[in-house]
């Protein structure tokens, strides 16, 4: 199958990309070989250039975030959209946190957790891939990323880095990947309220709501108990009421 209009430059992603085609869902039969060779645009591996990943990221750019879609948001957030903002979340770590991390790592961290989905797609919880063939599908990306694109670049330097860094993040131990963790779930809540906005509530996104339960630090609780108190009133304002996951508003500490 020729690559689709979504992954040239500046293209309009067409409806169905980042959703996973029926022969993605078959997990034993998904390699990255299997992905590559779907594309017309190949990418030269092995060479002492980083224009190739340069090219590769291209996909993260024009990529929708699928779990929008469901709702009808066919316009929605890139993947590269999503870590961008991220990024810049980490950035805004108050002293109680910057004090005690590396937010230089968290922020690199925000820009390459979802790197590997630049060819294994967006896959959400809903979805039927296994939490454990998920992990498999991105770990085989970020080796094909880091070694054959990247492996000869500046002596495998960067390329090495950018593994180590994605797998700390998966590993979720260091003090840095869990607030990176964190991050990534408010930068979700701060889309939500978003889209519901931009619909005039005529959206209802209480479904991703779950979230906030999983958020860790008391910072970030607090962030997403604003967004929460600001949904409230958003909806209030429409004379709606909105819906919300069983428990899962948080509380500030």
């Amino acid at each position: 199958m020729a690559i689709d209009e979504a992954t040239q430059i500046n293209a309009n992603p067409e409806p169905n990309t980042g959703q996973l085609k029926k022969e993605q869902v078959e997990e034993s039969k998904w390699t990255v070989e299997s992905v590559l060779s779907e594309f017309s645009l190949t990418y030269a591996e092995s060479t002492t250039s980083p224009i190739p990943f340069f090219h590769l990221l291209e996909r993260l750019k024009t990529t929708p975030r699928a779990g929008w879609r469901r709702f009808g948001i066919n316009d929605c957030e890139s993947i590269s959209d999503h870590m961008y903002r991220m990024s810049i979340l980490t950035m805004m770590a108050p002293a109680s946190l910057s004090s005690k991390l590396d937010l230089t790592k968290c922020c690199r961290m925000a820009l390459i957790h979802d790197m590997a989905e630049s060819l294994v797609g967006d896959i959400t919880p809903v979805d039927p891939v296994s939490k454990e063939e998920k992990s498999r599908r991105e770990s085989e990306t970020m080796d094909y990323i880091c070694t054959n694109l990247l492996g000869k670049f500046n002596g495998g330097l960067n390329g090495k880095e950018a593994r180590a860094i994605w797998q700390e993040y998966e590993d979720s131990v260091t003090a840095e990947s869990l607030f990176v963790h964190d991050i990534d779930k408010m930068e979700l809540l701060l889309q939500m309220v978003e889209y519901e906005r931009s619909s005039g509530c005529e959206k209802d996104l209480g479904e991703f709501t779950w979230v906030a339960k999983k958020i860790q630090s008391s910072e970030v609780r607090a962030w997403a108990v604003q967004v929460f108190e600001e949904r409230q009133a958003l909806w209030k304002s429409f004379g709606k009421t909105p819906t919300w996951r069983a428990d899962t508003e948080p509380k500030s500490e």
